[in-house]
């Protein structure tokens, strides 16, 4: 008698149709990757990847003939056997009480959506604040780090993502010529570094 461990693992395993179809196979025969690829339709592949799995679990064994050709067969045979009993004694609800519980549910469920989009909301509009607070001060700060309006607006591009030089000819107003000579100039003020082919502001994944 198998354990319930046991039980699971054989239930996964016949929960395969094409592990099924192999075991049904060796049932009438041992046979060999080839022999049962061909007559199952199957890729060799997957046909050892199904064996090895059931010689690991111990439910086929293998020897090798005199060519050397490994067969597989069954090392025992394998009955299930489900019993299905009717309970007793259960009463349906009625489609009123399903209808009425379904409402109350996606009543319940709406309200914590409400909830969590005002909380969301709340939290939005603190962040804007503190977006307008950092950004007035970063345009006040400026003087010392940059040295007028292009180089601010590669800042202010790149606070948003990090960027390669193709995109930032995307987001800006500058020539490539002009890009490279601003950041060249940001990068040797330490306030842009570049990674690879993308330029950051400096520090932004070390905070």
């Amino acid at each position: 008698m198998l354990e319930g461990d046991e039980v699971s693992r054989l239930l996964d395993i016949l929960g395969n149709r094409n592990r099924r179809r192999i075991i049904e196979l060796l049932r009438q025969k041992p046979c060999f990757v080839t022999e049962i690829s061909e007559r199952l339709v199957l890729s060799p592949k997957a046909v050892i990847e199904h064996l090895q799995m059931m010689e690991r679990e111990e439910l086929l064994i293998s020897c090798q003939d005199e060519r050397r050709r490994k067969y597989y067969y069954l090392s025992h045979d394998i009955n299930v056997i489900v019993n299905l009993q009717k309970q007793d004694g259960i009463t349906l609800p009625s489609v009123e009480e399903d209808q009425r519980a379904r409402f109350t549910r996606n009543l319940s469920a709406l309200r914590r959506m409400i909830l969590a989009r005002d909380e969301l909301l709340d939290n939005l509009e603190q962040l804007e604040r503190e977006i307008e607070s950092r950004f007035a001060e970063v345009v006040r700060m400026r003087g010392g780090f940059t040295t007028d309006d292009g180089d601010l607006e590669i800042v202010l591009a790149l606070s948003h993502a990090d960027l390669t030089l193709a995109e930032l000819e995307e987001v800006s107003s500058l020539s490539t010529d002009e890009l490279k000579q601003r950041l060249g100039s940001l990068m040797y003020m330490g306030v842009v570094e570049r990674i690879n082919d993308r330029y950051q502001i400096r520090g932004t994944h070390g905070e």
